[in-house]
């Protein structure tokens, strides 16, 4: 398949695994995804969750990103195009870039866990994230994917302290889903990656594509 697809319907979160936390080795250490509707979500307060940003808040351009941690495409996009797009257009002022997460699995909302544990090393744990993509994902074994995370974690700065709050924080997480969802419906968000470029959506394409539609932009 050229996508991952999910599909956000009046029902259930399709790819949802359940409420409750994912227990492994004896700790209550990783939460599941929620399995909450879409009208659930929807009353769910989100204000506490960070809009990932950055560039320019005054950029005549707005590209949202929406990618989830375990998707290969995202990996190609984020490890080619998006670094192209950060040093021609985000760093000189033309574009403001933000990431809004998309939670396929468990592992993809760790993931989002450990990057959001602290806000100033979001990016940058995103880049380890999505180079060692299939290193830390590995055969898929829960316990081991939880250990690689965390290394990362370390690895970035994050104190075993830290790592131990962020991840063990079933509130956070039921909160990132139900913000998940809200952004989705609101974008009409199927796939990933999926762009929103001032507005208008767009999937998975090339550096020359999304270069020109960007120029484009800031010719109008």
């Amino acid at each position: 398949m050229d996508r991952r697809t999910m599909m956000i319907g009046a029902g259930a979160l399709i790819l949802a695994t359940g409420a409750g936390v994912f227990s492994f080795g004896g700790r209550d250490d990783l939460p599941e995804l929620g399995a909450a509707n879409a009208q659930e979500a929807a009353n769910v307060d989100t204000s506490s969750i960070v809009e990932m940003s950055i560039g320019a808040d005054d950029a005549p351009v707005t590209v949202i990103e929406y990618a989830s941690f375990t998707c290969p495409h995202c990996a190609t996009f984020h490890n080619g195009p998006a670094q192209q797009l950060k040093s021609e257009y985000v760093d000189t002022g033309k574009v403001r870039f933000v990431y809004r997460d998309v939670y396929f699995d468990r592992p993809g909302l760790w993931a989002s866990m450990v990057a959001r544990c602290d806000s100033n090393r979001f990016f940058g744990i995103t880049d380890i994230l999505y180079k060692q993509q299939r290193d830390w994902i590995g055969d898929g074994q829960p316990a081991q994917i939880a250990e690689n995370l965390r290394r990362i974690g370390k690895v970035a700065g994050l104190s075993d302290e830290q790592l131990d709050s962020c991840l063990a924080d079933a509130d956070k997480a039921q909160t990132l889903v139900a913000w998940f969802q809200q952004n989705a419906e609101a974008d009409d968000i199927n796939s990933t990656p999926s762009l929103i470029i001032n507005g208008e959506k767009h999937g998975n394409m090339s550096w020359a594509d999304l270069k020109a539609l960007i120029d484009e932009n800031l010719a109008n």
